[in-house]
């Protein structure tokens, strides 16, 4: 009898190609993602070589990281952006790649598209210039992010030399409190194992939680896989995987979606296979969540007063500058904070079922005078599906904007930067000094704390609004 396997690997050991002695192994990548910021240095390497892309058809470009989210059919200002927009546009022309550029209907964020045209499939290798690659796990794929000479190897060889990483699983059952969403969910897990916390692991989410999550929630906790160290994060595709992938352009029909079922079934960890480290919390320790300094773990129950340094890993000089630069204290509390700005989108929360929430909080109430408030879908799918749901109508009349699809606030590599000394509440995915403008201040949280800082203008618990709208 074959030994117990886990998920992570059944999949990894099924695309490694060549061992190499005392090193790392070759493995075959099913599907690599290009976007217009880490390509051109790759492509050029090609050219350079004289080499061409092994395996066209199975790269995927799309722009996404310097899209402007205003005026696209516009020519783009930025030069440099223009530069790597009109490079990923020839280089993707060259080799016959398909391109979903600016104006193209299928544009958009590459961690949405990937999932909503079925390129992302069960038990498939994953790969991209990205760190937050790591989204394509939800559905049982072996995703992560590479590195720009790693980007040329996958296009002229389809294959990447990695080390195997540890197993980690990290377990929560019980049912999430009222208002708690996914994003709290992995906000949580990384505040407890900080930023370093699985460092050298891959992780399987298993659990009442995630077997209950939508896969646009299972998407947003695997993409913050990355936040606290892991190489990527993974869940077991099941019923609701399969549903939501049936049908989407580049998965199997037929015959091959019958034999593309029987082995997507076997895509779970086996009774009794081992993990290097086993992580398990309760549902019911978890609140809605906010960050409070300059990573992603640290991070709190929004009810909850800032720590002091000695009860958070990490020194106290190091603690008390992230303080600083974000101009809080210890001991103070999150909820009454003004706010100056909020940012719904990226690849973390940029997906329907997050507008759908936020037009929760917003529905009859009017956005704060002192907020800019940028609403950026993921894709023109999200954008479609928000107006046809009738949120555009509540945003309009609740004083919102929808931009137009592109990563936007997430890195401010466009134009939608938040100003030196301003406060953001993001639903994107990072925290650090600068991230969202020079000198931008980030608080990192939920939809639905993201809609209810719009709407008051400063730091609230979404509960009270929803206790509100319910009563």
């Amino acid at each position: 009898m074959s030994a117990q396997k886990t998920l992570f690997d059944k999949v990894w050991d099924s695309h490694v190609v060549h061992n190499i002695e005392n090193g790392p192994q070759v493995l075959f990548i099913d599907r690599h993602l290009v976007h217009e910021v880490t390509s051109p240095v790759a492509f050029l390497g090609l050219k350079n070589r004289g080499a061409d892309v092994l395996y066209p058809k199975r790269t995927f470009a799309t722009a996404d990281h310097n899209t402007p989210t205003i005026n696209q059919h516009l020519p783009v200002e930025d030069p440099l952006s223009a530069n790597q927009l009109r490079a990923l546009e020839q280089n993707a022309k060259e080799h016959g790649i398909s391109h979903w550029g600016l104006g193209h209907e299928k544009n958009g964020i590459v961690h949405v598209v990937g999932p909503e045209y079925g390129i992302t499939q069960p038990g498939a290798t994953i790969v991209c210039g990205d760190s937050h690659t790591s989204t394509h796990g939800a559905f049982g794929a072996i995703a992560f992010g590479i590195g720009t000479s790693e980007v040329e190897m996958v296009l002229a060889t389809q294959c990447i030399m990695q080390p195997k990483p540890k197993k980690m699983r990290i377990n929560i059952t019980g049912t999430l409190n009222f208002g708690v969403t996914p994003k709290d969910v992995a906000l949580y897990i990384i505040s407890k194992l900080t930023t370093s916390g699985a460092t050298g692991y891959f992780v399987e989410y298993a659990g009442d939680v995630f077997e209950d999550m939508s896969m646009e929630g299972r998407m947003t906790v695997c993409n913050l896989s990355i936040e606290m160290g892991a190489r990527g994060g993974m869940i077991a595709p099941d019923k609701k995987t399969f549903e939501y992938i049936k049908g989407r352009e580049f998965t199997p029909t037929g015959t091959a979606w019958d034999k593309a079922m029987a082995y997507w079934k076997t895509l779970k960890t086996d009774e009794g296979a081992t993990f290097d480290k086993e992580l398990s919390f309760n549902a019911s320790d978890i609140e809605p969540m906010i960050t409070y300094g300059t990573n992603p773990g640290m991070g709190m129950g929004i009810s909850k007063s800032i720590p002091n340094a000695d009860q958070v890993e990490g020194g106290k000089a190091t603690y008390e500058k992230s303080l600083g630069y974000m101009a809080f204290n210890q001991g103070e509390d999150m909820i009454g904070k003004p706010i100056d700005f909020v940012f719904i989108g990226s690849c973390t929360n940029g997906r329907i079922e997050d507008f759908r929430a936020f037009a929760s909080i917003v529905k009859g109430r009017q956005k704060a005078t002192n907020v800019t408030a940028w609403l950026v879908p993921g894709s023109h799918k999200v954008e479609s599906a928000i107006k046809e749901e009738g949120l555009l109508d509540i945003f309009t009349e609740a004083g919102f904007e929808l931009r137009e699809p592109g990563c936007s606030a997430c890195l401010a590599m466009n134009d939608d930067k938040v100003p030196a000394g301003k406060y953001a509440v993001s639903t994107s995915n990072r925290n650090f000094e600068g991230r969202q403008g020079p000198g931008s201040r980030t608080l990192l949280a939920s939809p639905l704390v993201a809609a209810a800082a719009a709407v008051t203008g400063k730091v609230t618990d979404p509960r009270e609004l929803m206790e509100a709208t319910v009563n």
